[in-house]
């Protein structure tokens, strides 16, 4: 299970068993949702967030801080689902400290 990053209390992750499409979950004590990350040509051109079956979702703050880093990172979020997922590298989690507004 790569860990991404940590931002705001939040987990951002990939299950090590994971599907397409391109997708990461955000977990915050207990509470999940799911961000789906839709390409056309290689380029990002929409996120879709959803809830997790069975999972409690996350808070209001907590999904703003989920929108945020999916939007910021989701490049970022492609080339390790790849280096992880089709390439079999290790992928290095990131702090990150700062808002990404």
């Amino acid at each position: 299970m790569p860990k991404l990053y940590e931002y705001m209390g939040l987990v951002i992750l990939f299950y090590a068993n994971e599907h397409e499409p391109i997708h990461v979950h955000a977990k915050c004590q207990g509470r999940e949702n799911r961000a789906e990350l839709l390409l056309i040509d290689g380029k990002v051109v929409e996120i879709r967030y959803s809830a997790m079956t069975g999972r409690t979702p996350l808070s209001a703050r907590e999904m703003q801080y989920f929108q945020e880093i999916a939007s910021a990172r989701a490049d970022d979020i492609v080339a390790k689902w790849i280096d992880f997922f089709v390439l079999h590298k290790h992928v290095a989690s990131e702090r990150l400290t700062q808002r990404l507004k």
